[in-house]
């Protein structure tokens, strides 16, 4: 049975990640910052849950060393967790600072971190010797966002610390080849929040091609497709509807 941590599963996509691995019955270690109805669901439902506020390194530490603790194997590294911060003009110098550190900590450095720290378990079951006649590889998993590529004048930094991630992909794709394939997705809209108003799905769904959000789904049917690949490492796959060509 693959066992998948995944950062960040209390709600949308995180959320549908862990259960559709734990519906295959997967060993799915998560990590929450705030405690939801969907947690306890999750507990039910087999996971193996901590509540970790990655903006504390002293948690992030205490996480990583239960982790080294109680498992031995890791098939799969699913780097969800997200902020999302915007620039107000009437934010002073202070405000700035905090929001560029956030962003880059949730988005950078914790990915970085936990690269690291669980490398023992990404390739405790592989071994080198055989890999080319019975390829055999864990993964690495970066959901990115689409603004990495273009840019956002209202979301800099977090647009600035996305690119970050997706620069981590390369690295640690030559760190860890060739036992461990890094890659990274790059959604645009997804799904839309309950408060959105029709106006607003409007304009969104317009920005892409294919008019249309995507959806949950679109990422869980990639992610598997990487997983199954045996020649894909160091890249990012963009899930935006076209939103380039527009």
């Amino acid at each position: 049975m693959p066992t998948l941590l995944i950062t960040g599963v209390g709600q949308r996509l995180g959320l549908s990640l862990a259960n559709h691995f734990l519906a295959k019955q997967y060993k799915v270690i998560g990590t929450y910052r705030t405690e939801r109805a969907s947690i306890e669901t999750l507990r039910q439902n087999g996971a193996e849950l901590y509540q970790v506020d990655f903006y504390k390194p002293q948690q992030t530490q205490q996480f990583i060393n239960s982790v080294n603790r109680h498992h031995a194997v890791i098939d799969c590294l699913i780097h969800n967790a997200s902020d999302w911060h915007d620039e107000k003009d009437e934010l002073d110098f202070l405000d700035y600072h905090q929001i560029f550190s956030n962003m880059m900590t949730i988005h950078a450095e914790v990915p970085y971190q936990l690269n690291l720290a669980f490398k023992q378990q990404l390739t405790s079951s592989k071994s080198e010797s055989g890999i080319k006649q019975q390829p055999q590889y864990s993964d690495i998993i970066h959901i990115s966002d689409y603004v990495a590529f273009k840019g956002s004048k209202k979301h800099i930094a977090y647009a600035a610390s996305k690119a970050a991630l997706e620069n981590l992909t390369l690295s640690f794709a030559q760190r860890y080849s060739p036992i461990i394939k890094v890659n990274s997705i790059a959604p645009a809209l997804l799904a839309f929040n309950e408060h959105d108003d029709d106006s607003y799905k409007i304009k969104a769904r317009n920005k892409s091609l294919l008019q249309t959000e995507g959806s949950f789904q679109e990422v869980i049917k990639t992610i598997e497709w990487l997983r199954d690949s045996q020649y894909v490492t160091g890249r990012t796959i963009h899930l935006d509807g076209g939103r380039h060509l527009k």
